[in-house]
Protein backbone atom coordinates (compact mmCIF):
# COMPACT_ATOMS: atom_id res chain seq x y z
CA UNK A 1 0.00 0.00 0.00
CA UNK A 2 1.43 3.10 -1.29
CA UNK A 3 0.72 6.57 1.53
CA UNK A 4 1.83 10.22 0.69
CA UNK A 5 2.14 11.98 4.02
CA UNK A 6 2.61 15.55 4.45
CA UNK A 7 4.04 17.01 7.34
CA UNK A 8 6.31 20.05 7.82
CA UNK A 9 7.94 19.04 11.53
CA UNK A 10 10.70 16.99 9.97
CA UNK A 11 11.11 15.18 13.40
CA UNK A 12 7.71 13.94 13.60
CA UNK A 13 7.98 13.09 9.79
CA UNK A 14 10.12 10.76 10.16
CA UNK A 15 9.28 9.32 13.48
CA UNK A 16 5.80 8.30 11.44
CA UNK A 17 7.30 7.00 8.17
CA UNK A 18 9.75 4.77 10.36
CA UNK A 19 6.66 3.55 11.55
CA UNK A 20 4.74 3.52 8.35
CA UNK A 21 7.22 2.11 6.82
CA UNK A 22 8.45 -0.93 9.63
CA UNK A 23 4.17 -1.59 9.17
CA UNK A 24 5.12 -2.66 5.45
CA UNK A 25 3.75 0.82 3.83
CA UNK A 26 5.51 2.30 0.98
CA UNK A 27 5.17 6.47 2.15
CA UNK A 28 6.48 9.62 0.00
CA UNK A 29 7.15 12.27 2.65
CA UNK A 30 6.68 15.83 2.01
CA UNK A 31 6.95 18.83 3.63
CA UNK A 32 4.87 21.39 2.76
CA UNK A 33 0.99 21.78 1.33
CA UNK A 34 2.16 22.95 -2.37
CA UNK A 35 4.52 19.61 -2.39
CA UNK A 36 1.74 17.87 -1.11
CA UNK A 37 -0.44 18.51 -3.57
CA UNK A 38 1.55 18.27 -6.68
CA UNK A 39 2.19 14.39 -5.40
CA UNK A 40 -1.38 13.45 -4.71
CA UNK A 41 -2.03 14.81 -8.25
CA UNK A 42 0.77 13.34 -9.62
CA UNK A 43 0.95 9.86 -8.48
CA UNK A 44 -1.54 7.24 -7.34
CA UNK A 45 -1.86 6.58 -3.62
CA UNK A 46 -3.73 4.23 -1.62
CA UNK A 47 -4.13 6.59 1.21
CA UNK A 48 -2.66 10.59 1.53
CA UNK A 49 -2.41 11.57 5.55
CA UNK A 50 -2.22 15.75 5.63
CA UNK A 51 -1.24 17.72 8.56
CA UNK A 52 -3.55 20.53 8.44
CA UNK A 53 -1.18 22.97 9.65
CA UNK A 54 1.56 23.47 7.02
CA UNK A 55 3.27 26.07 4.37
CA UNK A 56 2.17 27.28 1.39
CA UNK A 57 -0.82 25.52 1.37
CA UNK A 58 -2.54 24.34 4.97
CA UNK A 59 -4.27 20.78 4.56
CA UNK A 60 -7.56 22.29 4.30
CA UNK A 61 -6.65 23.83 0.96
CA UNK A 62 -4.87 20.57 -0.48
CA UNK A 63 -8.23 18.27 0.71
CA UNK A 64 -10.21 21.04 -1.06
CA UNK A 65 -8.14 21.18 -4.48
CA UNK A 66 -7.92 17.63 -4.61
CA UNK A 67 -11.97 16.96 -4.75
CA UNK A 68 -12.47 20.03 -7.04
CA UNK A 69 -10.18 17.66 -9.26
CA UNK A 70 -12.08 14.39 -8.96
CA UNK A 71 -9.18 12.57 -6.76
CA UNK A 72 -10.78 10.74 -4.36
CA UNK A 73 -8.01 9.30 -2.33
CA UNK A 74 -8.87 8.58 0.71
CA UNK A 75 -7.47 11.24 3.39
CA UNK A 76 -6.81 11.62 6.71
CA UNK A 77 -6.13 14.82 8.41
CA UNK A 78 -4.07 15.50 11.28
CA UNK A 79 -3.53 18.70 13.64
CA UNK A 80 -2.87 20.02 16.96
CA UNK A 81 -6.30 22.06 16.06
CA UNK A 82 -8.90 19.67 18.02
CA UNK A 83 -11.78 22.09 17.71
CA UNK A 84 -14.87 21.11 16.47
CA UNK A 85 -14.98 23.87 13.73
CA UNK A 86 -12.35 22.32 12.68
CA UNK A 87 -13.20 19.05 12.27
CA UNK A 88 -16.45 19.66 10.50
CA UNK A 89 -14.60 22.18 8.25
CA UNK A 90 -11.90 19.52 7.12
CA UNK A 91 -14.80 16.53 6.97
CA UNK A 92 -17.26 19.13 5.02
CA UNK A 93 -14.37 19.21 2.46
CA UNK A 94 -13.89 15.65 1.63
CA UNK A 95 -11.80 14.54 4.34
CA UNK A 96 -12.38 10.85 5.82
CA UNK A 97 -11.29 11.28 8.85
CA UNK A 98 -9.48 13.36 11.39
CA UNK A 99 -7.13 13.05 14.05
CA UNK A 100 -5.87 14.74 16.54
CA UNK A 101 -2.29 15.72 17.72
CA UNK A 102 -0.20 14.68 20.32
CA UNK A 103 -1.55 10.86 18.94
CA UNK A 104 -0.28 7.52 19.86
CA UNK A 105 0.95 5.69 17.04
CA UNK A 106 -1.20 2.33 17.36
CA UNK A 107 -4.05 4.91 17.02
CA UNK A 108 -2.91 6.57 13.49
CA UNK A 109 -2.09 2.57 12.55
CA UNK A 110 -5.80 1.42 13.22
CA UNK A 111 -7.26 5.04 11.39
CA UNK A 112 -4.77 4.00 8.25
CA UNK A 113 -6.20 1.02 8.17
CA UNK A 114 -9.75 1.68 9.12
CA UNK A 115 -8.95 4.66 5.65
CA UNK A 116 -7.85 1.50 3.80
CA UNK A 117 -10.19 -0.81 4.08
CA UNK A 118 -12.53 1.64 2.42
CA UNK A 119 -9.73 2.31 -0.61
CA UNK A 120 -11.78 0.05 -3.28
CA UNK A 121 -14.49 3.15 -3.21
CA UNK A 122 -11.89 5.02 -4.76
CA UNK A 123 -8.86 3.47 -6.57
CA UNK A 124 -9.15 0.88 -9.06
CA UNK A 125 -8.10 -3.07 -8.51
CA UNK A 126 -6.04 -2.65 -11.66
CA UNK A 127 -2.41 -0.86 -12.07
CA UNK A 128 -1.99 0.79 -16.03
CA UNK A 129 1.18 1.22 -17.30
CA UNK A 130 1.32 1.09 -21.39
CA UNK A 131 0.28 -2.05 -22.48
CA UNK A 132 0.40 -3.69 -19.43
CA UNK A 133 -2.02 -4.41 -16.04
CA UNK A 134 -1.29 -5.86 -12.96
CA UNK A 135 -4.47 -7.25 -11.20
CA UNK A 136 -4.40 -6.39 -7.55
CA UNK A 137 -6.86 -8.65 -6.12
CA UNK A 138 -6.02 -11.87 -8.48
CA UNK A 139 -2.29 -10.76 -9.16
CA UNK A 140 -2.57 -10.98 -12.62
CA UNK A 141 -0.05 -9.63 -14.63
CA UNK A 142 -1.59 -9.23 -18.14
CA UNK A 143 -1.11 -7.58 -21.63
CA UNK A 144 -4.74 -7.89 -22.43
CA UNK A 145 -4.29 -11.52 -24.19
CA UNK A 146 -1.99 -13.37 -21.81
CA UNK A 147 -1.51 -12.96 -18.22
CA UNK A 148 0.86 -14.47 -15.43
CA UNK A 149 -0.48 -14.84 -11.81
CA UNK A 150 2.60 -13.28 -9.89
CA UNK A 151 4.04 -15.41 -7.08
CA UNK A 152 3.50 -13.15 -3.72
CA UNK A 153 7.11 -11.70 -4.14
CA UNK A 154 6.86 -11.07 -7.53
CA UNK A 155 3.71 -9.18 -7.34
CA UNK A 156 4.57 -6.98 -4.77
CA UNK A 157 8.08 -5.94 -6.23
CA UNK A 158 6.06 -5.26 -9.39
CA UNK A 159 3.43 -3.59 -7.53
CA UNK A 160 6.07 -1.02 -6.13
CA UNK A 161 7.47 -0.31 -9.66
CA UNK A 162 4.22 0.50 -10.97
CA UNK A 163 3.50 2.32 -8.17
CA UNK A 164 6.73 4.17 -8.68
CA UNK A 165 6.95 4.58 -12.57
CA UNK A 166 9.52 6.68 -13.42
CA UNK A 167 11.19 7.06 -9.78
CA UNK A 168 14.91 4.82 -9.07
CA UNK A 169 14.39 2.87 -6.61
CA UNK A 170 17.94 1.53 -5.21
CA UNK A 171 18.08 -2.42 -4.25
CA UNK A 172 18.61 -1.40 -0.34
CA UNK A 173 14.98 0.31 -0.83
CA UNK A 174 13.41 -2.73 -2.68
CA UNK A 175 14.79 -5.22 -0.11
CA UNK A 176 13.42 -3.25 2.99
CA UNK A 177 9.90 -2.28 1.17
CA UNK A 178 9.28 -6.33 -0.24
CA UNK A 179 11.44 -8.70 2.44
CA UNK A 180 11.46 -6.07 5.13
CA UNK A 181 13.97 -4.97 7.75
CA UNK A 182 14.66 -7.91 9.79
CA UNK A 183 15.17 -10.08 6.54
CA UNK A 184 18.40 -12.73 5.84
CA UNK A 185 17.72 -12.17 2.30
CA UNK A 186 21.10 -10.70 0.65
CA UNK A 187 21.02 -7.69 -1.88
CA UNK A 188 21.34 -9.92 -5.08
CA UNK A 189 17.94 -11.54 -4.16
CA UNK A 190 16.45 -8.47 -5.85
CA UNK A 191 18.28 -8.55 -8.41
CA UNK A 192 16.83 -12.13 -9.19
CA UNK A 193 13.29 -11.33 -8.70
CA UNK A 194 14.34 -8.45 -11.07
CA UNK A 195 15.15 -10.96 -13.85
CA UNK A 196 12.16 -12.99 -13.27
CA UNK A 197 10.11 -9.70 -13.47
CA UNK A 198 12.29 -9.08 -17.04
CA UNK A 199 11.51 -12.50 -18.27
CA UNK A 200 7.48 -12.26 -17.66
CA UNK A 201 7.31 -8.70 -19.26
CA UNK A 202 9.24 -10.16 -22.17
CA UNK A 203 7.17 -13.53 -22.70
CA UNK A 204 4.05 -10.45 -22.92
CA UNK A 205 5.48 -8.89 -25.41
CA UNK A 206 5.03 -5.52 -23.00
CA UNK A 207 5.72 -2.21 -24.10
CA UNK A 208 7.77 -1.32 -20.75
CA UNK A 209 10.98 -2.64 -19.10
CA UNK A 210 12.75 -2.66 -15.51
CA UNK A 211 15.40 -0.56 -16.42
CA UNK A 212 18.84 0.10 -13.96
CA UNK A 213 20.98 3.06 -13.55
CA UNK A 214 24.52 2.25 -11.83
CA UNK A 215 24.68 3.44 -8.62
CA UNK A 216 21.33 4.67 -8.91
CA UNK A 217 18.79 1.63 -9.17
CA UNK A 218 15.91 0.08 -10.81
CA UNK A 219 12.67 2.09 -12.02
CA UNK A 220 9.49 0.80 -14.37
CA UNK A 221 9.35 3.02 -17.87
CA UNK A 222 7.83 2.66 -21.19
CA UNK A 223 10.03 1.96 -23.98
CA UNK A 224 7.91 1.13 -26.62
Amino acid sequence: MKLLYAEDEISMSEAVVDILTYHKYIVDAVYDGEEALDYALAEQYDGIILDIMMPKKDGFEVVKTLRQKGINTPVLLLTAKAEVEDRIAGLDMGADDYLPKPFVMGELLARVRAMLRRKETFTPDILKCSNISLNMQSYELSNGKQAFVLPKLEYQLMEIFMLNRGIYLSSEDLLVKVWGYDTDAELGTVWVYISYLRKRLAALEANVAITAKRNVGYTLEVVG
